[in-house]
């Protein structure tokens, strides 16, 4: 827009803004009206000089990459030069989340009869404890890579331990929707799995997740992922990875010792409802790996299968003041190698079974600060060959269960204290009644999660 026609626009808004009553206005109202009409001609003229000193600074600033560019290029040779991206050194976000809890059982042990789990997957430690503290940095790289890294501070057994959760580089520019990730990161396997701790609904993870993801696993691999170009949301995408975590863990690294698949649809429904479903594979091979406190040992392969889904109402499309989640998981492992319990004695005994586990889960908003929530999630393992009678992976017919209520309050986005109830069946008559109080904290920058 030129000057001329910003100058008649800010004329305008005064000629509007005036009142019906104007014409019969004091001679001080006149020179009152002037005089503010002055200081909107000053300020629009102030504002007009800065933006035609930041284009042409810019337009020096693209003259000197473009001068840069072609200094660097082979004077030699055919090579094109290549353009200078800038300093990024000062742009990541940075952000930390306090996680927080207390804990208080009923039980002093809580054996999952009928699985072996990893220590991750085990129930917390009683009493007041920082939960997991989590560093987030996240960049551009450039214009065609993003880089993000999150380093997990938590505490097991009296110990603090670092780890690096995730680190990855990732495409953005790639043509057609394709995303290309390298480095260590979350494999797309369900809903949950992909998510970290501190944005669950609920303060601990369902029973499926502990038991067969060890809460989540996250592996060092490369991926792939293509969002098709269909009128819904749909995606597709594998990825291939080292085999260094629960449950793939104990592969040598010269081959890949897992590989994933998934595919995902989704949609809105009018200006309300929102949903999403997934099916998801996770294939690993040559395991070696140790649960139950290094108790049971496995060899062999293990194949889990999962499907997904979610629902979302947001009445009057406004899910800051309402809305309603339903959610749910179903996982489903094939296992064929060998088990040995070592405190039974059992040696390794053949094992070719498949095991399950569910949860379901709903979560209402009935106001912008206050969520409630229930949650039911159960697993269901299989028959122990007769080698392994009166071992860990021995249910005695019994299948284990998990109730869970919660209430939760947000002072704002950054903040939100959580209390919740669980009762919790795991081994035949054992029944753990559970509370937990939670709170979780971020400072910095944060960026949004999935759907």
């Amino acid at each position: 827009m030129s000057r001329p026609m910003l100058l008649a626009a800010a004329l305008a808004g005064a000629v509007t803004m005036t009142s019906p009553f104007a014409y019969a206005a004091s001679d001080a109202d006149i020179q009152a009206l002037r005089a503010e009409l002055q200081a909107m001609k000053q300020a629009y003229e102030d504002k007009i000089d800065r933006l035609e000193s930041r284009i042409a600074d810019m337009e020096e600033s693209k003259a000197g990459q473009s001068a840069m560019g072609n200094q660097s290029a082979a004077p030699s040779g055919p090579a094109a030069a290549v353009p200078s991206v800038g300093d990024n050194s000062m742009n990541p976000s940075l952000g930390v989340i306090f996680n927080g809890r207390y804990g208080n059982y009923t039980e002093s042990e809580s054996e999952i009869a009928g699985f072996a789990i990893g220590h991750e997957g085990e129930r917390p430690d009683e009493g007041l404890r920082i939960d997991e503290t989590e560093m987030n940095f996240k960049a551009s790289v450039d214009d065609k890579f993003l880089g993000s890294a999150t380093i997990a501070f938590a505490e097991h057994e009296g110990e603090t331990e670092v780890e690096v959760e995730e680190a990855y580089v990732q495409t953005t520019s790639l043509p057609g929707g394709v995303v290309a990730r390298a480095g260590r990161f979350f494999v797309p396997l369900g809903y949950l799995n992909e998510l970290h701790a501190h944005a669950d609904d609920f303060a601990d993870r369902p029973l499926p997740n502990r038991v067969f993801l060890d809460r989540s696993y996250g592996d060092d691999g490369v991926g792939i992922s293509w969002v098709l170009p269909t009128d819904f949301y749909s995606e597709i995408g594998a990825g291939g990875f080292r085999g260094r975590g629960f449950p793939a863990e104990g592969g040598d690294g010269g081959d890949i010792g897992a590989w994933n698949a998934y595919a995902r649809t989704g949609g809105d429904i009018g200006d309300e409802i929102s949903w999403r479903l997934g099916i998801s594979t996770l294939q690993t091979r040559g395991i070696d790996r140790a649960g139950n406190e290094d108790s049971v040992l496995f060899e062999g392969d293990s194949d889990l299968y999962a499907l997904d889904g979610r629902w979302v109402w947001a009445p009057g499309g406004n899910n800051r003041e309402r809305e309603v989640i339903l959610q749910g998981e179903y996982f489903l492992r094939d296992e064929d190698g060998a088990y040995e319990d070592v405190d039974a004695g059992t040696g390794f005994v053949a094992y070719d079974e498949t095991q399950s586990g569910w949860y379901v889960q709903g979560v209402y908003k009935f106001d912008p600060q206050w969520r409630v929530g229930a949650r039911y999630s159960a697993l269901s393992s299989a028959d122990a060959p007769a080698g392994l009678a009166g071992s860990a992976l021995d249910d005695d017919g019994h299948n284990p269960w998990t109730a869970s209520g919660m209430v939760d309050w947000s002072n704002s986005e950054f903040s939100r204290l959580r209390v919740q109830y669980n009762r919790e069946e795991l081994a035949g008559e054992q029944e753990d009644n559970q509370l937990l109080i939670q709170y979780i904290m971020s400072i910095g920058a944060h960026g949004a999660h999935p759907f």
